[in-house]
């Protein structure tokens, strides 16, 4: 008896160090691939479009980390970088919406408002970055996020076979950076399944809004 239960434990923690080392490994490569792209702005190629990826909001009001994503991608913009933004987050319940407070902090900085487009189904990066391209129709991108998060997203946006590069915005504040780490080491582990085996489909794609068009044809309030 004693010995089937060591051959059990012996199982138990090869199969739990084998899944580790799985983890590890595919960190180590999205991180590699992803962090290849990040540039600092001046550096940057004009590309069709800034994506600033969407984050909580808290009513009308930005919160602190998606503030910080929005200046960098006012940033890119302002510099001449990207002649169009985007802005793509939650918009799939009717009391919340991450994309009007993001667009109204961008008028609010000047942003002319047939230059921002609303995503208002980038549920999650990988379907932000699918709908750019897809939707979108843009082909050269730049993306905004916290370093923890741009990697990630540029791996992603690479695999879709975007020309993206990354601009980092100001990194996360010290409560939620700690709870960011640890979240994106299994969200690297999704990406790279949604990638390379799955190849999986957003949520939702619909009809193409041409990015070098008028971007007020994607808000849905006037």
């Amino acid at each position: 008896m004693l010995k089937k239960c060591l051959k059990i434990m012996v199982w138990v923690l090869s199969l739990f160090l084998v899944v580790i080392a799985f983890v590890f490994s595919i960190n180590i490569y999205v991180i590699n691939v992803g962090k290849k792209y990040i540039v600092e702005l001046e550096d940057l190629p004009e590309s069709d479009a800034v994506v600033v990826l969407g984050a909580i909001v808290y009513g009308d009001r930005v919160s602190t980390t998606l503030e910080r994503r929005l200046n960098t991608g006012f940033e890119v913009y302002k510099e001449g970088k990207a002649p169009k933004i985007i802005v793509s987050g939650d918009h799939g319940k009717k009391y919340y919406n991450e994309v009007k407070p993001m667009r109204d902090f961008l008028l609010d900085k000047g942003v002319k408002k047939e230059d921002i487009f609303m995503d208002h189904a980038g549920f999650s990066t990988y379907d932000s970055l699918y709908r750019a391209r897809d939707v979108f129709l843009a082909k050269n991108i730049v993306v905004v996020s916290q370093e923890e998060h741009l990697t990630r997203a540029l791996y992603i946006a690479r695999k879709l076979g975007l020309n993206a590069y990354g601009v980092k915005s100001k990194d996360y504040t010290a409560s939620v950076g700690k709870v960011q780490k640890y979240r994106e080491i299994l969200a690297r582990v999704k990406a790279f399944l949604q990638c390379e085996i799955f190849h999986s489909k957003p949520r939702y794609l619909g009809e193409t809004i041409p990015v070098y068009g008028d971007g007020t044809f994607t808000w849905d309030d006037i």
